[in-house]
């Protein structure tokens, strides 16, 4: 016999040759590619049962817009670039498009490379005797559950049962939602609470399930319908709840839709399911960052990315983008958020939505820090970017400029348009529009209204008025309750200290200013201290 070819191209195109050959089935040549190729060229699974068909990846491509079609469905989003990446191993498929791989296949999951049932519940496999096989298997995981369900009505008839069998109210009821519900009561209740390793454990812990089983779930419509109510009110009452409570509230959400996750669902409700857990993740994202934990902020983005990309909605993974590019625009470098800025504008296209009149506001107030580092070509740029969004902003439509979490206001666009002037050194066109934004925000947007305040005093530095910087800036902090005082506008408050003493020296109202900062209580996340004090320029 021949040596085999070196390339993988060419030995599966021998191994599928030598296995028609000798009558062998798609699915075993697909098996020998496999064992062959994958120790020499780290050939998946998936893509060998490509390479036994001898289909090229626009085929793939065309099978399942063909399927998509023969279902009623809308051409789906996929081309030859994400299945190629499902096929080298950097992306994995998501159960909808999983189901439709495998009917091009006809094949399980698990031939794939990919444990665990299919969404659909059947056998994709036409071959004769594999649906009573799979009516088999179907009745008995009926026969098996029937069982669990008597032992589990034993066990709560008589208080015991069998171990490791829990209610299904009761499934995955983990050690983290015991944390975060102790942590909620002592809220309630008034008590003081610190940010320990062991709730911020349970935080992470949390996430990373969420990370594990953002697929296959049952859910109705009617409760999805709850759950997109809940989190609409979460958009609402961000900036006037303290961002502990509103943590704890998240959570707690965020979990029961985890446990949802884990279980099998109908493919159209998927998409609306991930939608959700992307809103959460990116949500308590945006917490952290109050917070001022960076590395939890980052991991919940990295989250909602997942499930946002499960949904293939370029203009939910273009919101969770410019949200995350806060980060870096409050506690990092302003050339990352300026490059996520950007990202975000991209996914968002042409048309107005929220990310797309956002993150040219983020990119604006990005440029401007840089402007104060010295870049030349930052002002003019900045300048453009703020023309840029106001014009996709005004033609936003009104529920996408009522809310400040999963929407864009004419209150942040202030914000930000004063922000990014200040840095650019018109101090007094950001006080007339940093003034007119506070008088847009409600008392009760706390979040917000506070750090409008802070940039005004920032803008006081700027315009050489020393005595106004500090007295804004401590009337900005102990105007704040105690449960209100998150470590971004305690970090910020800090920021302006350090900025009006590096430009008037030390004087009697910064004195006083870094007296309260040392002195009034805050909640903030256990970090390490050089973490929380960037640069001055970065002010």
């Amino acid at each position: 016999m021949a040596e085999p070819p070196r390339k993988e191209a060419d030995r599966a195109r021998w191994i599928r040759a030598q296995g028609l050959a000798r009558g062998l089935s798609i699915a075993q040549i697909a098996a020998e590619i496999a064992e062959q190729c994958g120790p020499l060229f780290s050939t998946s699974r998936i893509k060998s049962h490509r390479l036994a068909g001898g289909v090229a990846l626009s085929d793939v491509v065309a099978q399942m817009r063909a399927l998509y079609e023969l279902d009623g469905k809308p051409p789906p989003k996929i081309g030859e670039t994400l299945l190629s990446a499902y096929e080298s191993g950097y992306k994995r498929p998501g159960p909808e498009y999983l189901h439709y791989i495998c009917l091009v296949y006809r094949v399980e999951p698990g031939d794939l490379g990919y444990p665990g049932p299919c969404v659909c519940g059947r056998t994709h496999d036409q071959r004769p005797g594999a649906a009573q096989a799979a009516a088999v298997r179907d009745d008995a995981e009926t026969l098996i559950g029937s069982v669990i369900d008597r032992a589990w009505m034993a066990r709560r008839q008589f208080g015991q049962g069998p171990p490791g069998i829990e209610g299904p109210g009761s499934m995955d009821l983990g050690e983290e939602d015991v944390v975060l519900r102790r942590t909620l009561l002592q809220l309630l209740a008034g008590a003081g609470v610190a940010l320990d390793g062991q709730f911020l454990g349970a935080v992470d812990q949390l996430r990373r399930k969420m990370d594990d089983t953002l697929v296959n779930a049952t859910v109705s419509p009617t409760m999805l319908d709850q759950w997109e109510e809940t989190i609409l009110g979460y958009g609402q009452s961000y900036q006037s709840t303290p961002s502990l409570r509103m943590l704890c509230d998240v959570l707690l959400d965020f979990s029961e839709v985890r446990r949802l996750c884990d279980q099998r669902q109908p493919i159209e409700l998927q998409e609306r399911l991930c939608r959700i857990a992307a809103q959460l993740s990116g949500i308590s994202g945006l917490i952290m960052i109050n917070l001022g934990d960076h590395r939890l902020a980052r991991s919940f983005f990295r989250t909602a990315r997942t499930a946002a990309d499960e949904t293939g909605d370029r203009g939910l993974r273009a919101w969770v983008t410019v949200r995350e590019s806060l980060l870096p625009l409050y506690y990092g470098d302003p050339r990352e958020a300026l490059h996520l800025a950007r990202k975000a504008q991209d996914l968002a296209g042409r048309a107005p939505n929220v990310a797309a009149a956002m993150a040219p506001a983020v990119e604006a107030r990005a440029l401007g820090q840089l402007a104060l580092r010295g870049r030349s070509d930052a002002a003019p740029t900045a300048r453009r970017a703020l023309v840029r969004g106001r014009a996709v902003f005004d033609q936003l439509s009104k529920a996408q400029t009522n809310d400040l979490v999963f929407g864009f206001t004419d209150r942040q666009m202030s914000f930000y348009e004063g922000d990014t002037y200040t840095n650019l050194g018109d101090h007094a066109k950001g006080e007339e529009v940093l003034r007119n934004a506070l008088t847009l925000y409600s008392p009760t947007e706390i979040i917000d209204r506070t750090l409008v305040k802070l940039d005004r005093a920032h803008c006081a530095i700027h315009s050489g008025d020393a005595d106004a910087a500090a007295v804004r800036a401590k009337e900005a902090i102990l105007e704040l309750d105690p449960e209100h005082r998150s470590d971004i506008l305690m970090h910020r408050a800090r920021q302006l200290a350090s900025a009006a003493q590096q430009q008037f020296g030390d004087y009697p109202l910064l004195r006083e200013l870094r007296d309260t900062l040392a002195t009034v209580p805050s909640v903030q996340s256990p970090m390490n201290p050089g973490e929380q004090q960037p640069p001055p320029e970065q002010v």
